[in-house]
């Protein structure tokens, strides 16, 4: 059997990091998300605000790379991703910025070799955002960031399954119960 990836989207602050811990205690195969990794290395760099340099993107995207390639434990034939490189797509899209050429081959080849499944779970937002290091978005910002997200995924032949503002357990199930029926 081929191995399957799943992506989590969502505004900053969602709950996605919450849901996609909870399913590697479940014993799920997860994938952090790249770009809060990024940050936080930069960050203890001396780097403040990482988000303001220009290759930002880059860096992030050769983590994702370098994670999706990664081979997952013996036996999973389903990995969730915290993210994916239309995510970051979405990400420079916000942010106004050009997408650079790594950038723009890594999506066209997850496209091509149809590297994530066509069902990406929307994580809804819970009606805050909880300031972070790595997060420092308004919840307002962090909506329109999320719209961006949704029109990339829709531009890209995706399908967007929401999971809604629930207790964790309940979203657990929303994601558990789509992957089973993709």
């Amino acid at each position: 059997m081929s191995l399957r990836r799943f992506v989590l989207t969502g505004a900053p602050g969602s709950g996605k990091t919450l849901l996609l811990q909870a399913l590697a205690e479940q014993g799920w195969s997860v994938v952090p998300h790249a770009a809060t990794d990024v940050i936080a290395a930069e960050q203890a760099r001396g780097v403040d605000e990482p988000w303001e340099r220009n290759d930002l993107v880059d860096s992030v995207v050769s983590l994702q790379r370098q994670r999706e390639v990664t081979p997952p434990a013996a036996g999973a034939d389903v990995q969730v991703f915290d993210r994916s490189p239309l995510c970051t797509l979405a990400l420079t899209r916000y942010l106004r910025r050009p997408v650079s050429p790594l950038l723009a081959a890594e999506v066209d080849r997850v496209l091509h070799e149809h590297v994530y499944e066509p069902q990406v779970l929307l994580v809804r937002p819970l009606g805050f955002v909880q300031a972070t290091a790595a997060r420092r978005v308004r919840y307002e910002d962090s909506l329109v960031f999320e719209r961006v997200h949704v029109a990339v995924y829709r531009e890209h032949g995706f399908t967007l399954v929401d999971v809604p503002p629930a207790e964790l357990s309940n979203r657990v199930a929303v994601v558990k119960q789509v992957i089973s029926k993709a």
